[in-house]
C-alpha cells in the first residue's frame, strides 16, 4: 500500500497559524494526505503555547514536532508531558520535559517520527543526532514507517544525517532554517530527503519577521526590537512523501507551497 506523508515546515506566528488552519485540511483532501507531521515551534514566533498546539491539531496535524525553541513558552511543558503527539528533539537532555520520538498508529499501521536537533550554530550543545537516531533505530525492528524531522541550522549537517539514515528510514526533511529548498528527493537507497520544508507564514518577511527588524540586528542598531511577525499574505510549505508502507522505502517526494 502506497501512503502519502506530509510534513508542514515552520509555523510562524499567529498569521502563519490561522493561515494553516484555514489551508491544511482542504489540502490534504485534495492530495489525499494520509498522516500529516507540522513543525510548531515558532508558533509563538520564539516557542509554541497549549493553545496553538491545540489549534494546530485541530487544523489536521498527526504530530507536532519541536526545535531548539520548545521550551520558551514555559505553559508548554506540563502538555507536552501529557501529550505523547508533540515532541522535542530527541537528543536533548533526558531530563528535558516530554518524548524526542514516538509510535503512533494510523489506517495502515504503525509510524515512527523522530525529532533530531543539529549541532552547529546552535545555542547550546545537544548530545549527537547521529548516535541518538542509532539508538531508536534499534527499538524499532517491526516499524517500517520511519519519519524524521532534522532541526538544523547547516545544510550539510541534514544531508549528512539523510545519507547516514539512508535505507533505514522512511524520510528525512530539515526544518529551522524557514527557507525551502528546491532538493526533494529520493537517496539511493529509498529514504526520501528534503534539506528544509520552508516555512508557513508571511511571505513579505524576513524568516516571518519584519524585514525592519531584522535588517536592525544585522546593522548593530543599538535599539533592539522583540522581533515580530510580518503582515502581508502568507503561505503553507512543506513536501509530501509518497512512501510503500510495507516496506518503507520512498517512491517519490512532492515539494508544497499553498499561497
Amino acid at each position: 500500500m502506497n501512503i502519502n506523508v506530509l510534513a508542514i515546515g515552520d509555523v510562524f506566528g499567529e498569521n502563519g497559524l490561522d493561515f494553516l488552519c484555514e489551508n491544511l485540511r482542504p489540502f490534504k483532501k485534495v492530495k489525499g494526505i494520509d498522516f500529516t507531521v507540522v513543525n510548531g515551534e515558532n508558533s509563538a514566533i520564539v516557542g509554541i503555547t497549549p493553545h496553538q498546539a491545540d489549534d494546530i491539531f485541530s487544523a489536521g496535524a498527526d504530530v507536532i514536532t519541536l526545535g531548539n525553541h520548545s521550551f520558551n513558552k514555559r505553559a508548554i511543558i506540563p502538555y507536552i508531558e501529557d501529550n505523547k503527539y508533540v515532541l522535542r528533539p530527541s537528543n536533548y537532555s533526558p531530563l528535558s520535559a516530554g518524548q524526542g520520538w514516538g509510535i503512533y498508529e494510523s489506517k495502515f499501521g504503525s509510524v515512527c517520527v523522530i525529532d533530531l536537533i543539529g549541532r552547529c550554530g546552535m545555542d547550546f550543545g545537544p548530545d549527537n543526532p547521529f548516535f541518538e537516531a542509532d539508538r531508536i533505530l534499534k527499538r524499532l525492528e517491526s516499524v517500517k514507517v520511519v519519519l524524521v524531522d532534522m532541526h538544523a541550522e547547516a545544510t550539510s549537517e541534514k544531508a549528512a544525517i539523510a545519507y547516514y539514515l539512508d535505507g533505514r528510514v522512511s524520510a528525512v526533511w530539515g526544518t529551522h532554517t524557514h527557507v525551502q529548498t528546491n532538493d526533494g528527493k529520493v537517496l539511493p537507497k529509498g529514504t526520501g530527503f528534503i534539506t528544509d520544508l520552508g516555512m508557513t507564514g508571511p511571505e513579505d518577511s524576513i524568516l516571518g519577521v519584519k524585514p525592519e527588524m531584522s535588517i536592525s540586528r544585522f546593522l548593530g542598531e543599538s535599539k533592539r526590537y522583540a522581533y515580530e511577525q510580518a503582515d502581508g499574505p502568507c503561505k503553507m510549505e512543506g513536501a509530501i512523501f509518497t512512501i510503500d508502507s510495507a516496506s518503507g522505502k520512498c517512491l517519490g517526494v512532492e515539494t508544497i507551497r499553498v499561497v
